[in-house]
């Protein structure tokens, strides 16, 4: 149940973004590119976690790097429709719907690793 959720949730993100470009009075699809930082937000996780294998410790320098990388493409994720907007590229209505996506494509994200993460033995061989 929990990946068919979050395909669901996923599918609600990108249709949240598509609507901020394909409306008839937005019209304008420059907010795609949020896509690039929705596909590059995992890859410091994926790194990090491959590099550290002792899952017992509480804390590493490679770990945290790896969340200070994600945040900063979250945070550039958010902000990049506001400064569209900002700059009259994109209607203010539009920046709406592409935040509102971001929001669910994260959280979805947020969810898919917490759900299918946490074991020791995953492995993407498993689906």
């Amino acid at each position: 149940y929990a990946l068919v959720a979050l395909s669901f949730s996923g599918a609600i993100g990108l249709t949240f973004l598509m609507l901020g470009c394909a409306l008839e009075d937005y019209g304008v699809y420059w907010p795609l590119f949020v896509l690039i930082f929705h596909a590059i937000s995992p890859i410091p996780h994926f790194i990090a976690k491959r590099v550290t294998y002792d899952s017992d410790a509480t804390s590493s320098a490679c770990r945290e790097l790896a969340y200070f990388f994600t945040t900063g493409i979250v945070v550039s994720a958010f902000g990049f429709p506001v400064i569209l907007a900002r700059v009259a590229v994109i209607k203010w209505g539009a920046c709406g719907l592409v935040l509102a996506g971001n929001a669910v494509i994260f959280l979805t994200i947020q969810g898919f690793f917490l759900i299918f993460g946490r074991g020791d033995d995953f492995s993407w061989e498993q689906w």
